[in-house]
């Protein structure tokens, strides 16, 4: 998900990068829930009908399956922020980290393909957007590209 902000004097733009998420924290616990329960009601059965050991694998998968869960749902929480000022531009990989990406607009240059999309100023290149889907990768490019020329005035992309 791309989000873009105007700074309120409208000096500057910053693009908030996230991954897509598919559900909510209540439907991933419900997900949660309705997959233990149904593997609980299989290892009850095996149970039953006399395997002993189906309520310990029972058991083994349910905290497996929560930490997969809880892996999947932390991935989700990544964020990149890409401000494009007059003054610069900045590549902050989360809120309240330092950039890790700083340089004046006329010297920023986007590198985009199929696969990523870097900026690139003196020798050095940051990739932006790396979790997005190739299709808002393009988006992406397209705004970056806006920005950069609407600082500089020329055509950036290569």
């Amino acid at each position: 998900m791309i989000e873009v902000l105007i700074a309120p004097d409208g000096s500057g733009t910053q693009l908030r990068l996230r991954p897509p998420r598919a559900l909510d924290a209540r439907q991933f616990v419900l997900l949660f829930a309705v997959l233990a329960g149904v593997m609980w009601l299989a290892a009850g059965l095996g149970w039953f009908t006399g395997n002993v050991f189906a309520p310990v694998f029972a058991l083994l998968y349910s905290v497996l399956l929560a930490v997969a869960l809880r892996s999947v749902w932390r991935s989700g929480e990544r964020q990149e922020e890409i401000r494009v000022v007059p003054a610069c531009v900045e590549v902050i990989p989360a809120p309240g980290h330092s950039p890790v990406f700083s340089a004046h607009p006329h010297w920023v240059r986007l590198i985009a393909d199929e696969r990523r999309v870097r900026l690139a100023s003196s020798g050095r290149q940051v990739d932006v957007g790396s979790f997005l889907a190739p299709a808002e990768r393009q988006v992406l490019a397209q705004k970056l590209e806006g920005l950069l020329a609407a600082n500089d005035g020329r055509n950036r992309r290569r």
